[in-house]
């Protein structure tokens, strides 16, 4: 898996790991492969060999031959021969493991057809080729519009740039031949480069983008798997998985690669089973097969005249009765020979962590019975005597109309000692109506905590400030 510190968004070298493209998880390289000979030294007087492999943007491989015998190791940033100009890439395996990989790609070293190695990339070399790869992003969704507009049944895929930025090569994916003569113009008037245009197929473009599997791990075509074998679903059948198209299908919209993995296992398995197809003649009529375990070695069959019950067999007892029936002879039934399964006992499987199975997610969660029975409070909820008491009121005593201003304190109940004074305007009435209404909208408010404690009464301080004349 990719580590967190680089990133191969780019197709530069590392950025954060400093490795130099030699960090072992695989993230910094695509396709990379471990050099198990690096430790080893030459016999005397063996002059190592002189070709090396060098990556390009999206795990492009290219070998080229060392005739300047430059000091090169991997994570080196090397400039070599291109046509025209020069390209840019990132040397990946050097020494003796190269004239193997070499070999097996089918490329002869001894030929002079092998491309070589300029010299190490200057400063002046990568600010050019950083410039070329930021250029990318943009062009692509720039080209998509333009094939767009031109009603071009295509997809392009990826955009790479060469080295010194003098060409740019478009990979585009198409269910079939595509003129694109006229959007050549369009691309080389648009971008003002080189155009250089390259079909490739489904599996190869998302080997090239890269992504996560379904499995939850990197792709394996972009990251180890480098030749594409052809799956069919008969790989599914002979491997008892559903014909889903939705689950068997990759990124790229083909069957999936991994379904090839373990097929020639259950290939090996199968030889020793009775054909899918055998069909049983018994005494109560023919059955044929409904089902295969491969790993326990059993046969499900089930009578023409009723598929609703199946039984059970072994291989050996399948071998037995097609034997049989070789011969001309009729078995009494399937029961004779029928095998009972026992279920297994549910596991309850629990990690070091402790926690549960991993569908305890999946059931719906109980809803809680509300509890009948009320539980007691702790603390009980004391009502003060004075709760029905009325709040003081605010009381103005302006006699001669003039602009006296009256301020009263807040506080609870007035003493008997200082009763308040009677409004020499007689409005008596109305302020007994106020404290009857007040009385009643103490009594429906909750008791609170400030109330629990009684407080002693203040007095109701009336200031009266007159203008003199």
């Amino acid at each position: 898996m990719a580590c967190t510190s680089c990133s191969t968004s780019d197709g530069g070298a590392p950025k954060g790991c400093k490795n130099n493209g030699t960090c072992g998880t695989d993230s910094c390289n695509k396709l990379t492969v471990f050099d198990w000979l690096s430790n080893m030294s030459l016999p005397n007087g063996e002059a190592p060999f002189d070709c090396v492999e060098v990556r390009f943007k999206n795990g492009r491989k290219e070998f080229y031959r060392n005739s300047e015998n430059l000091t090169l190791s991997m994570g080196d940033i090397v400039a070599t021969v291109a046509s025209p100009g020069h390209d840019i890439g990132i040397v990946t395996l050097t020494g003796e493991l190269v004239k193997i990989q070499m070999k097996k790609k089918g490329v002869n070293s001894s030929s002079n057809e092998v491309p070589k190695i300029y010299r190490k990339a200057t400063q002046k070399d990568i600010d050019i080729w950083t410039a070329a790869r930021n250029r990318e992003e943009p062009m692509k969704v720039r080209a998509r519009e333009l094939a767009i507009a031109q009603k071009l049944e295509m997809k392009i895929s990826d955009i790479e740039f060469q080295g010194d930025g003098s060409k740019a090569t478009f990979y585009y994916t198409a269910n079939d031949r595509v003129d694109f003569r006229l959007l050549i113009k369009d691309f080389a008037k648009e971008f003002s480069t080189r155009v250089e245009m390259k079909q490739v197929g489904f599996r190869q473009e998302a080997a090239r983008l890269g992504g996560i599997g379904s499995c939850g791990r990197e792709l394996c075509c972009s990251t180890w798997l480098t030749d594409f074998r052809s799956v069919n679903t008969s790989a599914a059948r002979y491997q008892q998985l559903s014909l889903n198209p939705q689950k068997l299908a990759g990124q790229c919209g083909k069957l999936k690669c991994c379904l090839n993995y373990e097929l020639d296992t259950y290939m090996d398995a199968l030889k020793d089973f009775p054909e899918f197809d055998t069909k049983l003649i018994t005494e109560k009529g023919d059955a044929v097969c409904q089902k295969q375990d491969i790993f326990k070695g059993l046969m499900w069959f089930a009578y023409t005249n009723n598929f609703a019950n199946w039984h059970v067999l072994k291989i050996d007892q399948v071998k037995e009765i097609v034997a049989e029936n070789k011969l001309k002879n009729k078995v009494s039934s399937l029961e004779d020979y029928a095998v009972e399964v026992v279920a297994e006992p549910e596991q309850n499987f629990n990690n070091a962590m402790g926690q549960e199975s991993l569908t305890r997610f999946d059931q719906p969660k109980r809803k809680k019975k509300p509890n009948k029975k009320a539980k007691p409070s702790a603390e009980k909820t004391i009502v003060p005597n004075n709760a029905n008491k009325p709040a003081p009121a605010i009381q103005k005593n302006n006699p001669q109309g003039s602009n006296a201003s009256t301020s009263v304190a807040t506080k609870e109940n007035s003493t008997k000692e200082n009763p308040p004074k009677e409004n020499p305007n007689g409005n008596n009435g109305n302020k007994n109506r106020k404290k009857n209404n007040r009385r009643k909208n103490n009594n429906n408010r909750p008791a609170s905590a400030e109330n629990n404690q009684e407080q002693p009464r203040k007095p109701i301080i009336i200031k009266k400030n007159e203008n003199k004349e």
